[in-house]
């Protein structure tokens, strides 16, 4: 397993060369995307802020996003990772914003999807949103994997 350094080292290295920001709103994921961003040595350089939104009144309190945001979307999906990667940004003033939500296990969430279920969303001059299935139920396992794809579809947005 990669040690958070490495995780965090190519995409906090062209963040400083591009001289742009980045924040995260991320859940299943724990922590571990923003833990590897400021593992880095000189992290203050593009990395602004994030949290980990594990609730309606955490993203609420947090990101301002009431339940008529929410309206004809779920937690865990594609356009709902989205929105809070553009709110994220937004909030924070950045560029760049990263967003992960899903089902670290060992069990699925309340909405059906089985663990290892993440949807992860890049929001910022390009934007991308991916579905991961890791087909295991290993909770840290699977938070390392979701931070590794969401620090990886980040990277890939800014080539």
């Amino acid at each position: 397993m990669a040690s958070l350094t490495e995780l965090g080292a190519a995409v906090g290295a062209r963040l400083i060369e591009r001289r742009q920001t980045l924040a995260v709103a991320e859940s299943s994921a724990g922590g571990v995307i923003n833990a590897a961003l400021v593992a880095v040595p000189g992290a203050s350089a593009y990395y602004v802020g994030g949290c980990v939104i594990y609730t309606a009144a955490g993203r609420e309190a947090l990101l301002g996003i009431s339940a008529q945001d929410m309206a004809g979307m779920r937690s865990a999906s594609e356009p709902f990772a989205q929105l809070l990667a553009r709110r994220v940004r937004e909030k924070l003033g950045t560029p760049w914003g990263v967003r992960e939500t899903g089902a670290s296990g060992p069990r699925g969430n309340r909405y059906g999807d089985p663990a290892g279920h993440a949807c992860i969303a890049v929001s910022g001059p390009l934007e991308a949103v991916i579905t991961v299935e890791t087909g295991s139920a290993a909770r840290e396992e699977n938070m390392w994997r979701f931070a590794r794809r969401a620090l990886e579809l980040l990277e890939t947005c800014m080539r």
